[in-house]
């Protein structure tokens, strides 16, 4: 193995370690919430639906997941399945604009997290690097390099991110930070995210009715996403692996 191979194999295998140790901290903070949460946070699904929802209509499922991907992370859980409940009993309501505007809340939430990373905090971490770098070990050059990387490969923790939680409020912040390509971006964080509500609101329309089983529904349903994007990650290591071999 030259040093070149050896060198990528390195920096491939910290991503995976990484990327791993993420999924872990996910499953250990959904196993620790388990269904007893849930049931608690969904017992008051129609009351968030006709009481909270409704009131603040469409555009209200909007701003609230603008809000739950941007500075205030809170759950989804509370917002979408609601809706899809509205969506269920109410013909003023239909599934479609549920998804569609909670995505899109989404989106906006991780593009203003997007902004608030690329004009003040990668100014201001270039000039803690400037300043401070030769204590942490860190030059502009490496941080160059770092940057460089996540550019090449950062897609892949975008979209994987958006579908864990805890992590998908926060994927954004590395994004902004390395300058990613915003339509790239915005492609990724949109699939994750439409992924990510399309699911809350398909059980919130099947389920919402019944707050037990609602909760396990989130709970089995949550596991498999993160599942899903471990083996995402997993497989784009296992392709990038195979290039760099070649």
């Amino acid at each position: 193995m030259t040093a070149s191979l050896a060198m990528v194999t390195q920096r491939f295998l910290a991503l995976a370690a990484i990327a791993l140790a993420a999924a872990g901290l996910a499953l250990l903070l959904m196993w620790l919430v388990r269904v007893d949460f849930l049931l608690w946070l969904v017992a008051a699904n129609q009351w968030l639906a006709d009481v909270v929802i409704y009131r603040l209509g469409y555009w209200g499922v909007f701003a609230l997941m603008f809000i739950e991907s941007s500075f205030v992370p809170f759950p989804s859980e509370i917002i979408i399945p609601p809706a899809a409940d509205l969506a269920r009993r109410l013909p003023d309501w239909n599934l479609a604009s549920v998804i569609v505007l909670g995505t899109a809340g989404s989106l906006a939430g991780a593009l203003f997290n997007y902004a608030v990373a690329l004009y003040l905090g990668r100014p201001l971490l270039l000039k803690i690097i400037d300043r401070f770098g030769n204590y942490m070990r860190i030059s502009r050059r490496e941080y160059d390099k770092a940057e460089a990387m996540f550019q090449r490969h950062g897609a892949i923790s975008t979209l994987a991110g958006r579908l864990i939680p805890g992590i998908r409020q926060v994927i954004s912040l590395p994004a902004g930070l390395a300058r990613m390509n915003l339509a790239l971006f915005c492609l990724l964080t949109a699939l994750g995210a439409g992924v990510w509500v399309a699911m809350l609101a398909w059980l919130g329309y099947w389920f919402g009715g019944n707050a037990e089983q609602l909760a396990g529904k989130l709970q089995a349903y949550s596991y498999g996403i993160v599942a899903a994007a471990v083996l995402l990650v997993a497989a784009y290591l296992w392709v990038q692996l195979k290039r760099a071999k070649r």
